[in-house]
């Protein structure tokens, strides 16, 4: 206890988890100006196709990181799944910059004044400068026809709806009006919790029809199964992993198309759904068989909301609209 009274006294967010504190930070800027740890962590490379190598840092709180060498570049600009991902591990040092090697010493290298280098048996591989992707439909305008289910001004679209600093919080909101088929533009921010481990690192989720979770997870750097950012939660992993850091903006563009049932209300023709994450196809007209944990609706012709999951964690929305079909 004592412990996170003095953790709560310097960080605004310290919260008990499991009997211990953990710090969770909100904004980038407190991020940067009280964890030394935030200012290392990130994407190396380039934004841009065509580069040999990329590399995504990962704090692990407390100056240490896991650091990933993609061949071919970052996700969405060269790295596939199908290349070589090498870890590293590393560790801040007093004057700022971080060293980093492999398990067995293959690989070792630097973070130093903005730029991760890498070398292997002694040979440079990589001088990777630090970038800050944004994605292609960052602050995308609705288009004509389209409903604006949040746009900062208020939360009268949804039931559950609660604003702050102009950004919807995920207290387990859901729309008003329900669907059937239609396009999803969504922005979210997770919280940077660089003590706590995987679902409990910034967990929320989109609900199409409150049957079919679309995640969301401070997954940057992590393996993109189908519980991470970007995968259908329990029915399919990502083709990429193209989650931003924490802190970063991220953008959901979805097409989905509803169920089709006959006369008699049987399933003639599957849910399918199309995901960009970050303007990066990462479903591609996926088949959905049945509902995804935490559905709240069975598969029937009747329409359901768009339902944003709360787990407790600090996830926020802006910029969230719909076009019907």
């Amino acid at each position: 206890m004592l412990r996170l009274l003095l953790l709560s006294a310097l960080f605004p967010f310290a919260i008990a988890v499991g009997g211990d504190a953990v710090v969770v930070w909100t904004d980038p800027a407190k991020a940067a100006a009280e964890d030394p740890d935030f200012v290392l962590q990130g994407e190396y490379g380039s934004a841009e196709p065509g580069s040999a190598w990329g590399a995504q840092v990962v704090a692990m709180s407390g100056g240490a990181f896991d650091v990933y060498l993609l061949e071919g570049g970052l996700p969405g600009a060269g790295w596939t799944r199908d290349r070589a991902r090498t870890k590293l591990s590393g560790k801040r040092e007093k004057d700022g910059s971080a060293t980093l090697s492999s398990e067995d010493g293959a690989y070792q290298g630097s973070i130093r004044a903005g730029k991760l280098t890498v070398s292997k048996a002694g040979t440079e591989l990589a001088a990777l400068p630090k970038v800050e992707r944004v994605s292609s439909t960052l602050g995308a305008k609705p288009p004509e026809g389209a409903i604006v289910l949040f746009d900062g001004s208020n939360a009268d679209e949804w039931v559950n709806g609660e604003m702050e600093n102009g950004l919807l919080k995920n207290n387990d909101p859901y729309t008003k009006r329900t669907f059937g088929s239609y396009a999803l533009h969504a922005e979210f921010r997770t919280p940077y919790k660089p003590m706590s481990r995987g679902q409990q690192r910034g967990n929320s989720g989109i609900y199409h029809q409150w049957r079919y979770e679309t995640q969301v997870l401070d997954s940057f750097g992590l393996e993109g199964e189908d519980n991470e950012t970007g995968g259908v939660y329990k029915i399919s992993k990502s083709l990429v992993n193209m989650c931003y850091p924490p802190l970063a903006w991220q953008t959901y563009d979805i097409d989905f198309t509803t169920a089709q049932f006959d006369a008699a209300g049987q399933v003639t023709a599957n849910a399918r759904i199309m995901v960009r994450l970050n303007g990066v196809l990462v479903q591609d007209n996926l088949d959905l068989p049945t509902t995804t944990g935490g559905a709240k609706l069975k598969i029937t012709p009747e329409l359901g909301p768009i339902y944003i999951q709360s787990h407790g964690n600090p996830v926020v929305y802006r910029n969230i609209w719909i076009v019907p079909r």
